[in-house]
């Protein structure tokens, strides 16, 4: 986590943390450590999972003109305590519905498909072969280039739906035939590496979800995407190659058993020892501090309406 005079907001996660407050400083007590926060500089408190807390803590933010938010322990938000006629969100949701969406989608695009083709080539050094047939690898380069010159929203979008099935596309031939994965698909998944990758950027999501409320976004109005919690994919598609795609490759290609999961009728299933190893693993490749520059760098840009570059 970034420091809190540079990130407004302060993230307790996990289990069994108390947090408690004097006048002037929020204590986090986890085990034996304790963690302190300046109280005037606290925006936002964002508890994650299950923890208590004191009710001073919660007098004092909200005299102190600030949020507390609630999540379950896989960031799904549950609710907010804000202080009496608070209007900061509803002026910051209005700077973001008046951000031009063609400027932010091209940048998003840009970094996904930096992103991928980082990956492509690390995978490729990794398994000692080339993944890409004649010409794909040139076409996603001048891809990259000719997103920096488009002007309307669903030619972008267009493009980057093409440049990922080519990614994923690409991706599968690093992965043994037998697990079935060709491409990307929706839900439900019927190849272990899709249920992986979809388990993955869920635990993505959840973790973007916090920071994206800890900036009082609105989550919901995004610039590549649309819908419901589109502005968090938006964040988190230039980060889900680098976190999450190359740790699943990587447990295709060398330890995934047929033991750890089972293919239905109609969709496969992980087992639950699988997972718990998958989150282990994510809890590193996970990075929160990218998570949170990337937060912070949108909110940054549509405060000051500037540009917006995405992080990778």
């Amino acid at each position: 986590m970034l420091d809190v005079t540079e990130v407004p907001w302060v993230s307790v996660s996990g289990y069994g943390a108390h947090i408690k407050a004097s006048r002037r400083t929020l204590f986090v007590q986890k085990r034996q450590s304790v963690e302190e926060y300046p109280l005037d500089q606290v925006k936002h408190l964002l508890v994650v999972g299950g923890h208590t807390i004191a009710s001073s803590v919660i007098t004092r933010l909200v005299r102190e003109g600030s949020c507390i938010s609630f999540f379950e322990p896989d960031g799904t938000p549950a609710g907010i305590i804000r202080p009496y006629g608070s209007e900061v969100q509803d002026d910051l949701c209005k700077l973001q519905r008046e951000t031009p969406r063609q400027r932010y989608a091209v940048s998003l695009a840009r970094g996904s498909l930096t992103s991928r083709l980082i990956v492509i080539e690390r995978t490729e050094e990794s398994i000692g072969s080339a993944l890409c047939y004649a010409g794909e690898l040139e076409l996603m380069h001048n891809s990259l280039e000719e997103k920096a010159y488009l002007i309307k929203l669903d030619e972008i979008r267009r493009l980057h739906r093409l440049t990922s099935d080519m990614y994923y596309e690409i991706l599968a031939r690093s992965q043994p035939p037998v697990l079935g994965f060709r491409r990307r698909t929706m839900k439900p998944q019927t190849d272990p590496v899709n249920a992986m990758l979809s388990f993955g950027y869920a635990l993505l999501y959840g973790a973007c979800s916090v920071a994206v409320i800890g900036a009082r976004l609105d989550p919901d109005y995004g610039f590549l995407h649309e819908g419901a919690g589109s502005l968090i994919q938006d964040l988190i598609e230039p980060l889900k190659a680098g976190m999450i795609d190359e740790v699943v490759s990587a447990i295709g290609r060398k330890t995934l058993h047929s033991l750890d999961y089972e293919v239905g009728s109609d969709r496969c299933l992980l087992s639950d020892d699988l997972m718990k190893s998958m989150i282990r693993t994510f809890y590193t490749t996970i990075n929160a501090q990218k998570v949170d520059e990337q937060v912070l760098a949108m909110l940054t840009a549509i405060t000051a309406k500037s540009e917006f570059k995405a992080r990778y």
